[in-house]
């Protein structure tokens, strides 16, 4: 079930491939239906999950490796083949160049970071981690918006690269301590009595650093973080959604799986640092969201705010935190999603991205208005939305164990209510800039764009009034899995 899954993409990239170059409408066609199977195909997936059992499901045994699933890992693939069809979506009018690679391309970036969150084996999830960063580099640097595309796809494809560099050093070690690459293998070899005749304290430090080199730029975490800004403002929408929506995400998956799983002895010794990174990844990135200019640098800025947020809650390594931090994994790769496609429908009609050029835009886009504010409410973490609960239970974990670190956090969440509710007045209240001519007729927010960004819409507010059906997903696969 897992491997047809995966391969689906893959089929229809094929299938693209083999067809004319002139018939854009059926390669598009082709990514779509293939990108709605793969997210029909995950549903029957999570339809079949056991939510009580606590052991990887779907397991599939195959010469070059091992494949299954988790709770965590689950809603992350659901959540991937959501986002996919959208961003076929975004690209059906505004992509024209080399459509053909471009859905090529898409589909095979899909199927990579499935694998990513299917495979049992650390060597495999390397592989696949890094095969994620070819196509997105090709993305940002081909169909960039802007002069400096190739600038920041090098950026992008060169800090992710070597930071993952110590993490091949650090399997490698541990290969050659244990003999297998296997997740769960190396879960017994490396745990109780038998766990200390391999691995002292200070090798398991040194590998812990290894592998979280490698998350830490990916999530992104302060200092590593420059690639993102300058990614997502040269990237079409399509890329700044998978970009914010998934490809973060990759990190802290990363952290919560090996991290904590295979090295919980250097996590607690490191906690200290992840703390330190995290408050002065949320502070610094909040603070420079608010000197912002460029509408994709604030949301990009804004997302290093929130996956801060997550590493806090992973290391405070309590069910509420853990919990916390996988639930506000998912709801800002809606929401963030969602706010890059609304900067996407502004820019497509007003072809700029600068925040003094804006103004006024609900008396002329009172629909797009009303949207925008949803999502600038599900940002700050508002009451009904999918982000709050994440955000109170992170916050619920680490008053548990350190007050001032949860003080200094909360203080991120007041900078984020302040910096979110700054933009939507400048873009919609006030005076309509003279910049936008109200005379030429610019409609509001097409039955196409709304039928793109409405499942968005239905998942946060679900997420946030009817949270159970993740707790139920996630909640043996944290509590056995990881705390035990």
């Amino acid at each position: 079930m897992i491997l047809t899954l995966i391969l689906v993409p893959i089929i229809s990239a094929i299938l693209i491939g083999l067809t004319e170059r002139s018939n854009s409408l059926l390669n598009k066609q082709i990514a779509l239906f293939g990108s709605y199977i793969t997210w029909l195909q995950s549903l029957s997936v999570y339809l079949n999950f056991n939510k009580e059992s606590s052991n990887y499901q779907f397991i599939e045994t195959y010469s070059w490796g091992t494949l299954g699933i988790d709770g965590v890992s689950l809603l992350l693939i659901l959540l991937t083949t959501l986002l996919f069809p959208i961003c076929i979506l975004l690209g059906w009018h505004t992509i024209s160049r080399y459509i053909k690679e471009y859905l090529i391309f898409l589909l095979i970036m899909e199927s990579a970071i499935l694998m990513v969150f299917s495979v049992v084996d650390v060597l495999l999830f390397y592989i696949f981690f890094e095969c994620v960063l070819i196509p997105m580099y090709l993305i940002i640097g081909i169909w960039g918006a802007r002069d400096q595309k190739r600038l920041a796809a090098y950026q992008f494809f060169l800090y992710t690269l070597i930071g993952s560099l110590l993490m091949l050093l650090a399997i490698i070690t541990l290969y050659t301590m244990t003999g297998s690459t296997d997740f769960l293998i190396l879960l017994v070899q490396l745990e109780g009595p038998f766990g200390w005749n391999l691995m002292n304290e200070s090798l398991e430090c040194w590998l812990w650093l290894g592998f979280f080199a490698s998350f830490a730029t990916k999530v992104p975490m302060i200092p590593l973080h420059l690639w993102l800004p300058q990614a997502h403002v040269e990237a079409p929408t399509a890329g700044s959604v998978l970009l914010a929506g998934i490809l973060l995400k990759l990190g802290t998956y990363g952290m919560m799986r090996f991290s904590l799983c295979l090295f919980p002895e250097a996590s607690i010794y490191f906690t200290p640092l992840v703390y330190s990174m995290s408050l002065i990844g949320i502070i610094y990135a909040s603070l420079t969201t608010i000197r912002q200019i460029d509408l994709k640098r604030i949301i990009a800025y804004s997302s290093v705010a929130h996956m801060n947020f997550v590493t806090i809650g992973l290391f405070t390594t309590t069910v509420q935190g853990l919990e916390g931090a996988v639930l506000l994994m998912i709801s800002h790769g809606l929401i963030s999603s969602a706010l890059f496609i609304s900067i996407g429908v502004i820019y497509d009609r007003f072809h700029t991205r600068l925040l003094p050029y804006y103004g006024g835009l609900t008396i002329i886009m009172p629909i797009y208005a009303t949207i925008f504010i949803f999502f600038t409410f599900a940002n700050i973490s508002f009451p009904g939305t999918a982000s709050f609960i994440g955000e109170l239970l992170i916050l619920l974990g680490i008053f548990n164990q350190n007050i001032f670190v949860a003080c200094l956090a909360t203080i991120g969440v007041v900078l984020g209510a302040i910096y979110s509710i700054w933009l939507a007045n400048r873009i919609l209240f006030g005076i309509t800039s003279p910049y936008i001519n109200v005379n030429n007729a610019y409609i509001d927010i097409t039955r196409k764009e709304l039928a793109i960004i409405l499942p968005l819409i239905v998942g946060t507010l679900y997420m946030g009034i009817k949270p159970h059906f993740l707790f139920e997903t996630i909640h043996s696969s944290i509590y056995y899995s990881i705390l035990i």
